[in-house]
């Protein structure tokens, strides 16, 4: 599970921000774990809000790098290419600044602090500790490239000199030990790898397959599973078919691939793994329908079945930009019910998820989210850096209508997180519009499209 994840200088974070999944109340009515060695629990649901340009997508941004870095820094990143990361650029000299990443989490039952500093070239720091009988154990540190940089704890064991051989100045030690097939260490790897999940917009390609694997699953509880989902969603959807890729398509494809890269031009062509209908079930007969056909809301919710039901099934954490993002606000709202809900997410699953969704924060929601649950990004004004806060940081008086509040307060300012509106600017776009400043501009641009088809 994830207790805490902090990140310095990544996108539009400026300086050090930290979102944090311990709970601030035992709450029985919601899906949230115990933290091994500790007094505490971690909540099963982080939601974060904000204004358009506000951070929220980069601090999601920010865990995947994190966990490609961990996945990809020693087997895909060239070894002279430095490190690509994505710093901070609003300020003179966004080069000078490292990048640093931290995960508090717990992985069978262990307790783990891990994290790394890196500038535009190397590794500066890599640390990781582990809580086995609730106390602090340091298992290495590193300071510096080479070799030499790393000193060790005496609770790691392992071909420690091996490992520390092969490394580069832009490869973790944590992803060079779990390709060398360290024990602990390459546990540590595969929660990064299996129980770490995301979901945007640019992978919607992968969250589909997760969808299609299921399908393709000899689990029929698995299947079964789907399908509930599916109609749960009352999308007058019936049923997924698919079709594997045709193969002398992904072999002439890799073909012209290579031949431009022997070229020295970098091109890949994006293939998709499986190719899927809809079936959908009238009163005439059942219909199938092309997915491009599907109203982007649909294609959106198939596409998050997958890795929604994989969360569940076996744990690990799904972090979801912009959850709300063509999917109506009942339909949003289910899928955070199915994490906080103890009675389905029985594997102790978590979720985070940027939103502007106010109305899950209201009296009419099926899902309650509490105060510990709930986050907000701004903008530094000065910095134009991102502030990431818990709405903990605000009194609220408990009332009866206490949930009704958050939503209402929200949407009033009270917590800050939103636009800012000028309508100063709009009655001044008004009067150029009225001036005919816009029209007149648009017709210029036509005169000059209709005299460049002319000269064609």
């Amino acid at each position: 599970m994830l207790l805490r994840f902090q990140v310095t200088n990544h996108a539009s974070i400026r300086d050090e921000q930290e979102i944090s999944f311990v709970a601030g109340d035992d709450r029985p009515q919601r899906a949230q774990q115990p933290v091994p060695g500790t007094r505490l629990s971690a909540v099963p649901v982080a939601a974060v809000y904000g204004a358009n340009a506000s951070g929220k997508s980069n601090v999601v941004s920010a865990l995947a790098w994190m966990r490609a870095a961990v996945l990809d820094s020693f087997r895909h990143w060239d070894p002279a290419g430095g490190v690509p990361r994505k710093p901070f650029r609003l300020r003179p000299d966004p080069a000078a600044h490292p990048s640093t990443y931290e995960l508090d989490l717990v992985v069978d039952g262990v307790r783990y602090e891990y994290g790394f500093t890196v500038d535009d070239e190397s590794v500066r720091e890599e640390w990781l500790s582990y809580f086995p009988e609730g106390k602090r154990r340091k298992l290495y540190v590193r300071t510096g490239s080479g070799p030499g940089s790393l000193t060790f704890g005496r609770s790691l064991t392992g071909r420690r000199k091996t490992i520390s051989e092969l490394l580069r100045p832009n490869a973790l030690y944590l992803s060079i030990a779990a390709a060398q097939n360290h024990e602990l260490l390459g546990r540590l790897h595969r929660w990064f790898r299996d129980g770490l999940r995301t979901a945007s917009d640019r992978d919607y390609q992968a969250r589909l397959n997760y969808t299609v694997g299921l399908l393709h699953s000899r689990d029929s509880r698995s299947r079964a599973a789907l399908l509930d989902l599916l109609r749960f969603a009352d999308l007058g959807v019936s049923k997924l078919e698919f079709r594997e890729p045709d193969e002398r398509l992904l072999d002439e494809t890799e073909r012209i691939e290579a031949a431009l890269n022997d070229l020295g031009v970098s091109f890949r062509v994006n293939v998709p793994d499986y190719h899927v209908r809809v079936q959908h079930r009238t009163e005439g007969g059942t219909f199938a329908l092309e997915l491009d056909e599907e109203s982007s809301g649909t294609r959106t919710w198939i596409g998050m079945l997958g890795p929604v039901l994989l969360t569940l099934g076996s744990g690990g954490a799904l972090v979801v930009d912009e959850l709300d993002a063509r999917l109506h606000p009942y339909l949003a709202d289910a899928l955070v019910g199915m994490f906080q809900s103890p009675d389905i997410n029985r594997n102790g699953a978590q979720l985070l998820f940027t939103t502007h969704e106010a109305s899950l924060l209201g009296s009419n929601a099926r899902t309650q989210l509490f105060r510990d649950q709930i986050w907000f990004t701004e903008k530094d004004p000065d910095t134009l850096g991102t502030r990431l806060f818990p709405i903990t940081d605000f009194y609220v008086r408990d009332s009866p209508d206490a949930k009704d509040n958050l939503e209402k307060r929200y949407l009033s300012g009270r917590y800050g997180a939103l636009p800012f509106l000028d309508d100063e600017l709009l009655r001044r776009m008004a009067d150029d519009i009225a001036g005919g400043g816009v029209s007149g501009a648009g017709q210029a641009v036509e005169a000059g499209r209709s005299e460049a088809a002319g000269a064609a």
